[in-house]
């Protein structure tokens, strides 16, 4: 994979919105508004001329009915030309990793030169849909030739018609929810409910550092929002990270998934989330062409799957190895690795499979400004804030190589190597 066709894709610069808790600061914000932002905000940090955009790709997992391609959305941005084609698409926790991945691939094989993409997901704009008897009364009402006939029909709607049907973050195929499933790794890798928290408050601490030293700030486009984090309603930071937590006020929490025998609880699992991310990744060429710098090199990436009946999120044991082999490198060659946390039993779960392989795991590499259980996780959004994150701090650091993993729903894996040579 590395220097395929001879065409190196470089990640020219990244931003996002704050990562806020679903309900709260961004509740009234839609999610194509929040992807538009970014994207808008994007060309406006690297001064970008919209029309040198070939492609707009973004991930989102629970997409509108009313906006079914966000992407196209923001491809319709006053910035850019109409006719810059665009899609959205959808791999779980891994969404905009792949729209990552789809712009390397539509650049290293001459289909592109510059491509935005991104992820968003707004948890608080979730679709509520009506029951399937509901439905098929309605539609039947609506096809009736009389008011009679009309009104004939819609008397037969009852009270539990009327209940609402929400999405639910559980898998199709095993009916378990993605809680369920961290608990079941958590048993069955004996990571202990101790380590989970330790792991938790790493994650909260490490994130208030990075932000407190501007480094997270850095990557954040405030959002005006009536509500806001400030009196003028702007909101400049993310709101799940917990400053004031501790292993003490951890340990009183009851797990959530298993009450009785579980350890997996809210301190531990990444929240629900609004947010949106993007990235704009050119050619070295055309990045040579227009002046701009890169922060590092796309050089490989690699998906895997396990059975979702097995360990669900464990599928990045799987992806990393093929990333890496791909990319012609050893774990050991690597300066920093970002792990998507979905929960921390996950991440625990996944570094001992690593372990296993008899990989050395140095926790001061590993997500060095806290992670998804602190920032959040806007399911559609999260692949594109770990590319931002790792590419800055690959620069910061004089990094040469950086590996980024996600878990995803299905029992997928996502994996990729940057670099800066």
């Amino acid at each position: 994979m590395p220097g395929a066709n001879g065409r190196r894709v470089a990640v020219i610069a990244g931003c996002r919105t704050p990562f806020c808790k679903s309900g709260t600061v961004l509740k009234d914000a839609r999610a194509v508004d929040l992807a538009r932002f970014v994207g808008r905000e994007l060309l406006e940090r690297t001064n970008l001329d919209g029309a040198d955009v070939n492609a707009v790709i973004f991930g989102q997992v629970v997409s509108s009915a009313l906006v079914p391609n966000v992407a196209r959305e923001v491809s319709l941005l006053p910035q850019f030309p109409k006719e810059i084609p665009a899609y959205s698409l959808n791999r779980a926790c891994a969404s905009s990793g792949q729209a990552v991945a789809n712009a390397y691939d539509e650049i290293v094989l001459g289909d592109a030169e510059v491509v935005l993409a991104g992820g968003v997901e707004s948890l608080s704009e979730i679709p509520i849909l009506a029951s399937r008897r509901l439905a098929d009364i309605l539609v039947e009402a609506s096809k009736a030739k009389s008011l009679g006939a009309r009104l004939r029909t819609l008397s037969r709607i009852r009270p539990r018609d009327l209940v609402p049907v929400s999405p639910a973050i559980a898998e199709p195929s095993t009916g378990e929810s993605m809680g369920q499933s961290a608990e079941k790794m958590a048993k069955e890798n004996h990571i202990s409910r101790a380590a989970q928290d330790r792991w938790a408050l790493r994650s909260h601490e490490l994130a208030a550092r990075g932000t407190d030293d501007g480094r997270i700030p850095a990557e954040i486009v405030p959002w005006f929002a009536p509500g806001g984090r400030t009196g003028d309603g702007v909101v400049t930071q993310d709101n799940g990270i917990r400053r004031d937590t501790s292993l003490e006020q951890m340990a009183k929490l009851k797990p959530v998934f298993d009450r009785h025998y579980g350890s997996v609880t809210a301190a531990n699992a990444s929240p629900l989330t609004d947010g949106a991310s993007a990235v704009l990744l050119m050619s070295d060429s055309a990045a040579r062409a227009l002046g701009y710098t890169p922060l590092a090199y796309v050089r490989s990436y690699a998906v895997a799957a396990v059975d979702p009946g097995w360990q669900l999120l464990q599928a990045p044991i799987f992806a990393v190895p093929k990333a890496l082999e791909r990319a012609g490198i050893e774990w050991k060659d690597l300066g920093l690795i970002e792990v998507h946390e979905a929960f921390a039993a996950q991440v625990l779960s996944n570094l001992q499979g690593w372990a296993a392989k008899r990989w050395e795991i140095n926790e001061d590499i590993i997500n060095v400004m806290g992670g998804s259980i602190a920032i959040g996780h806007p399911f559609g959004a999260t692949g594109t804030r770990l590319v931002t994150t790792l590419a800055n701090e690959m620069t910061r650091r004089d990094v040469q190589v950086g590996l980024l993993s996600i878990c995803a729903q299905g029992g997928m894996g996502f994996a990729m190597v940057l670099e800066r040579r």
